[in-house]
C-alpha cells in the first residue's frame, strides 16, 4: 500500500511529518522555502513548484495556520488527498469554502487531531454513549502549560490573531491546547458545525501578544451539554492536559497525550493508530473511516470563530504576574493560575463568573 507523499512545511511539528512519511509510504517530495541540510529527498521552494515536478497520492501540511487553505486547496485539485494539521481553517468562512473544495474534487481530508485517533479517546465516547458514566453533567478540559518567549518569536505568525490583514487566530485555545476542545465535542458527540449552540469567550494573556495565552471558553452543544475549556501557557510548569467527564455515575478522566484513561474502576493506557496510514488506508478504501475528517471539525471551527469575532485578550495585570528567565526562556507565570482553571473545570464556570484576581 505504498503511496506517494510528499510534505509542506518541514521545520517544528512538520519534522514529525517527515518522519513518519519515510516509515509509512514513499516519501517524494517536501516544499518548504527554507528547508533543513540533510533531506535525502527532492526538495521544492513551494508546494505549487512540487505538484508541478511530481505526482503525489498524498500530501501532508504542517505550514503556517494562515497557509493551510490555499495550500490544502492547491493539493486536493492536484488529485491528492490531504492532511491538514490543525486548526484547519482560521474562521468558518474558510471552512465553508474547503468543505464545498472537497465536494467538488472528491477527494479527502484528514485533520491532525492525534487524540481522534487514541482507543482511549473512542473507548471513553462509547462508553458515554452507552450510558455507562450515568447523566453527563458537563465536560471539561484543563491545560496548564509552560511556554517561553522563544515559542512567540519562533515565527511572523506565532501570538497573532492576524498577519498583514490575514485571520491567524493562534492562541491558546485555538492551538497549542486545540486538541482539549476537539477531544471534548468528539466525547459529545457534537462534531458537526451544526452541532454548536453557543460559544462564550473569556480571553486573557500575560505576554506581549495579540492572541489570548490564558482562557476559558464555554461552548454549548445542541444536546444541550456543557463543555469548558479551562487553560493557560503561563503556568509554574509544565502539566499533561485533561479532559474530564462529569457524569452522575463518577467522574473520567482522558490524558490524550498519554492516551491514558482514568475510570471510577481504574486507569488504562491503550494504543493510538496513525492519522497518515490510516488517510493511506482510506484512500485504497473509501469504506474505511477516517478518524477526524475534515467535516467532523466543524463544532471546533465554531469555537475557532467565536474566537476570531471575540474581543482582544485582556491584559492580565502586573500584580497578578510573576517573570522568570531571560531573552528566549523569559516567561511569565500567573500566579496561582493552576487553582483557577481547577475551580473553573470543577464548576464549570468562567473565570469572569469565578472572580479570577486578573478578571
Amino acid at each position: 500500500m505504498s503511496k506517494r507523499i510528499a510534505v509542506a512545511g518541514v521545520r517544528g511539528h512538520g519534522a514529525t511529518h517527515v518522519r513518519n512519511a519515510l516509515e509509512r509510504g514513499r516519501l517524494v517530495g517536501i516544499a518548504d522555502p527554507n528547508p533543513p541540510d540533510g533531506l535525502d529527498v527532492p526538495v521544492f521552494g513551494s508546494l505549487d513548484q512540487l505538484l508541478e515536478a511530481t505526482e503525489v497520492d498524498v500530501v501532508v501540511i504542517s505550514t503556517p495556520i494562515q497557509t493551510h487553505v490555499p495550500l490544502a486547496e492547491m493539493a486536493l485539485r492536484a488529485g491528492a488527498d490531504v492532511l491538514l494539521e490543525k486548526p484547519p481553517t482560521a474562521s468558518l468562512a474558510e471552512f465553508e469554502h474547503l468543505s464545498r473544495v472537497l465536494d467538488e474534487t472528491g477527494r479527502a481530508c484528514q485533520v491532525g487531531f492525534q487524540a481522534q485517533a487514541s482507543a482511549a479517546t473512542l473507548q471513553l465516547a462509547q462508553l458515554m454513549a452507552d450510558g455507562e458514566l450515568g447523566e453527563i453533567r458537563g465536560i471539561s478540559a484543563t491545560g496548564k502549560w509552560l511556554r517561553k518567549a522563544g515559542y512567540f518569536d519562533r515565527a511572523p505568525w506565532a501570538g497573532r490573531r492576524t498577519l498583514n490583514g490575514v485571520a491567524v487566530v493562534d492562541g491558546a485555545v485555538t492551538n497549542p491546547l486545540a486538541h482539549s476542545t476537539a477531544a471534548a465535542l468528539l466525547l459529545d458527540g457534537s462534531t458537526g458545525v451544526d452541532d454548536i449552540r453557543s460559544v462564550e469567550t473569556d480571553l486573557f494573556r500575560a505576554n506581549d501578544i495579540e492572541s489570548d495565552d490564558t482562557s476559558t471558553v464555554r461552548i454549548t452543544t445542541t444536546r444541550g451539554t456543557s463543555i469548558v475549556i479551562a487553560v493557560t501557557l503561563c503556568a509554574a510548569e509544565h502539566v499533561d492536559p485533561a479532559v474530564i467527564v462529569h457524569g452522575s455515575r463518577g467522574r473520567a478522566v482522558l490524558n490524550y497525550t498519554t492516551d491514558t484513561l482514568e475510570l471510577p474502576g481504574g486507569r488504562q493506557t491503550l494504543p493510538r493508530g496513525d492519522l497518515l496510514q490510516n488517510l493511506i488506508e482510506h484512500r485504497a478504501d473509501r469504506d474505511v473511516p477516517l478518524y477526524c475528517s475534515f467535516a467532523a471539525t466543524g463544532g471546533f471551527t465554531r469555537v475557532v470563530e467565536a474566537i476570531r469575532l471575540a474581543d482582544e485578550p485582556a491584559v492580565i495585570p502586573d500584580a497578578c504576574v510573576r517573570w522568570e528567565g531571560e531573552g528566549a526562556e523569559r516567561h511569565p507565570i500567573v500566579r496561582d493560575v493552576e487553582q483557577w482553571i481547577d475551580r473553573a473545570s470543577d464548576e464549570l464556570a468562567l473565570f469572569s463568573e469565578l472572580g479570577a484576581p486578573w478578571v
